[in-house]
């Protein structure tokens, strides 16, 4: 099978905890071929969804942990599969990545689906089981954060639309 990652700059992972690169690793393991771009290279030119990117060989060293091939410009419907793995921040141009990888739908497999990506955030996901969540308050408001925090005490403040820890505050 032929593999892409539309994935956050490869360089700077951490190939212990980041989810991408084990997935790269386990792809390359049962002999795929895997192409790496990151989202700022996702382009519609002329109909076609293309990738300016490489072909990507990973390996378990951190520091050293990819190959990159020579650069080349690729049509996305030649992929059996792209994953889809960037990072937030949810801003405009991450909204159209998805709208640019739903076109692919009837020829390239586009895991995480950009219509669920783009959607149903998962932060917002857990909403539809509150029976398996603490008390949560979503707000913009200033006054009905406050009014959570009289009703709760010690309270735990997160974006909605971070990543890894980012902007978490107790």
């Amino acid at each position: 099978m032929k593999v892409a990652f539309q994935m956050d700059p490869i360089g700077a992972i951490d190939i212990n905890a980041d989810s991408s690169f084990r997935l790269a690793e386990e792809a390359q393991a049962r002999g795929h071929e895997l192409f790496y771009y990151s989202p700022d290279k996702l382009a519609y030119d002329r109909g076609r969804v293309t990738a300016r990117g490489w072909p990507l060989t990973v390996r378990r060293e951190q520091g050293n942990h990819y190959t990159l091939g020579n650069e080349q410009t690729v049509d996305l419907t030649s992929f059996d599969v792209v994953w889809l793995r960037q990072d937030p921040p949810f801003d405009m141009h991450y909204i159209t990545t998805t709208h640019l990888l739903a076109r692919l739908k009837e020829t390239t497999l586009v895991v995480n689906d950009p219509f669920w990506v783009r959607n149903f955030p998962e932060k917002l996901l857990v909403l539809d089981f509150p029976d398996l969540m603490p008390p949560t308050a979503i707000a913009r408001d200033l006054d009905t954060i406050k009014a959570f925090k009289a009703d709760h005490g010690d309270v735990i403040v997160k974006p909605l639309y971070g990543n890894g820890g980012t902007g978490v505050f107790h």
